[in-house]
């Protein structure tokens, strides 16, 4: 039976609850256990999937297709534990099942109420699983209060009275604000979020305090004794410097020693934290720098691409080179000449997005990489733009673009080289789509196999020939035009194993150009970088070495 820590915050929103209970997942890990972390979710949303990146940020995607929070990204980079469907649910997930119960009379007639029938799907969700590791994090997102909330923390409050005592416990993450007007920290706001707890039943036994100034010990023995915590389970978080060292801070400060304290589990196994160390070592101590431009839509908000910066981030470490990526919009591009703009980089990166605001950006981008030799990564949209871009001005299709710009007009104006996918392959069964089917979980999602051509770059970087990446798109390259744009100098090197669907592209006689039909950088960790990333900053320290 596996024993369960309840994240839970208060105070204000994005105080990192995500990166704690990541972090807190490494270090029990690192102390021998193993560990599976869940996200709940307060808001209606069935999941993140048809919300903008400015709402919620990155949608992260698990290899059996489920589209969940950015929080589950940190979880599967500070763990490489593969986050699964059953580690993310949300109010709207519940109430759905509830419902769907409802209609089918499971209840056998009842009045539904949300205590005990939402409670109950809430805890039925909670216990999948809890045979399978040691411990089981689960984070609750938004703070104590909020009204979307109370149904998970009512949940919380059953499960822990319901299972054996010493089975479960709360970690509690607050803020301590600084007033500069009286030089003070003050810690009420934290002792009214323990209040707001307790008054609902419930009572944390770790508390995670973040501050920006050092925390004096008086104001630590102060929080304890009005929160009802032990003084050694008010943990410090300070800001860092970056996210990686956060399991070394942490475990600085003690929470992992807190956390078994609370769980009277002494003595326990020493941590071997030499995996982080040497994070850290590689982060810290840099033998060069690259810059590399992300050229997209989203780039008013970085949590849109949250796993890209981070894979970045692993590629450097992979090469021992900083990689300073900056943030270029693309529509930009529509109005004046990229080269300006890009011509100091080292590297041009082109993500993912949804509809055609930007793309002509996105497509100038492509041909700058292209006739300038410069390494050049597309991911998703990022590759359609770089085949599209071919079409117009190496395989003469000059209106050549995507269908998903004509469904966005309601107007045909493109050849569409890249077209709404209508069918593929997964597993053993064939999926079916239209272009009107409603939007939420209706596209190609998860983990699909690849086949790559051997002697291909990507082959060379991959170090194999069969390869699995994770997909969120609902359009594809048609391959009806692959053989033109063969003859124009672009190699198909990945192809899906019935050979219909397109999944990499790359330049011949180019230093390093390759587009992806999939997400890598969601499979990237600190400790294990994305083979294309890694290799992608190899590219771009070769080409700053050029300059």
């Amino acid at each position: 039976m596996a024993r369960y820590i309840f994240i839970t915050g208060g105070v204000v929103s994005s105080l990192g609850k995500g990166l704690a209970s990541a972090a807190l997942g490494a270090l029990l890990q690192a102390r021998g256990y193993t560990v599976r972390l869940r996200k709940l979710d307060p808001y209606l949303n069935v999941d993140p999937g048809t919300m903008s990146p400015f709402e919620h940020g990155e949608v992260f995607v698990t290899d059996d297709g489920a589209e969940t929070d950015l929080d589950l990204g940190h979880y599967e980079r500070f763990t490489g534990v593969h986050a699964r469907t059953t580690d993310s649910i949300s109010s709207g997930r519940i109430y759905s099942n509830v419902l769907e119960k409802e209609r089918r009379g499971d209840y056998l007639g009842k009045t539904i109420q949300v205590i005990p029938h939402v409670t109950n799907e809430i805890k039925d969700f909670l216990r999948i699983g809890d045979n399978e590791v040691d411990f089981m994090l689960c984070e609750i997102g938004g703070t104590v209060g909020d009204i979307e909330g109370l149904p998970f923390f009512e949940s919380i409050r059953q499960f822990i009275h319901e299972r054996p005592r010493g089975q479960s416990i709360l970690m509690h993450l607050t803020l301590l604000p600084y007033l500069s007007a009286s030089g003070e920290l003050k810690t009420k706001p934290t002792q009214h979020s323990v209040k707001e707890l307790q008054s609902i039943g419930l009572a944390p036994d770790v508390l995670v305090c973040r501050s920006e100034h050092p925390i004096p010990e008086r104001e630590l023995e102060k929080i304890a004794l009005f929160c009802n915590v032990r003084k050694e389970a008010v943990v410090p978080a300070y800001d860092l410097k970056t996210i990686y060292e956060a399991p070394l801070a942490y475990h600085r400060a003690g929470l992992d020693q807190a956390v078994l304290d609370a769980f009277g589990i002494t003595p326990a196994p020493k941590p071997n934290l030499s995996r982080w160390e040497d994070v850290m070592d590689r982060i810290t101590h840099p033998e060069g720098e690259v810059r590399v431009a992300i050229v997209g839509k989203y780039t008013q908000l970085e949590d849109a691409y949250k796993s890209i910066a981070e894979a970045l981030t692993h590629g450097g470490m992979a090469n021992r080179t900083k990689v300073r990526a900056e943030w270029i919009d693309s529509e930009i591009f529509e109005r004046e000449d990229p080269a300006p703009y890009l011509e100091s980089f080292n590297a041009i990166l082109v993500p993912g997005g949804f509809g055609e605001r930007g793309t002509e950006g996105k497509i100038k981008a492509a041909t700058f990489a292209r006739e300038k030799k410069v390494p050049y990564l597309g991911i998703c949209l990022g590759m359609q733009m770089a085949v599209i871009e071919a079409s117009r001005n190496l395989a003469g299709i000059p209106d050549a673009g995507s269908e998903e710009f004509d469904h966005e007009a309601r107007a045909k104006r493109f050849t569409p080289v890249v077209y709404h996918l209508k069918e593929w392959v997964q597993g053993n069964h064939t999926v079916r789509r239209k272009a009107d089917d409603a939007k939420g979980g209706t596209m190609r999602l998860g983990a699909y196999t690849a086949n790559l051509k051997a002697g291909s770059r990507v082959a060379q970087v991959y170090g194999t020939t069969v390869i699995e990446e994770r997909h969120r798109h609902r359009y594809e390259v048609d391959a009806k035009y692959i053989e033109g744009l063969e003859k124009c100098g672009l190699i198909f090197s990945g192809m899906s194993p019935d050979g219909r669907l397109p999944e990499i592209v790359e330049v011949k006689d180019h230093p390093w150009f390759i587009g992806v039909q999939f997400h890598p950088e969601l499979k990237s960790k600190p400790f294990a970088p994305h083979p294309l990333f890694a290799d992608f900053i190899r590219a771009a320290k070769e080409a700053e070495r050029l300059v």
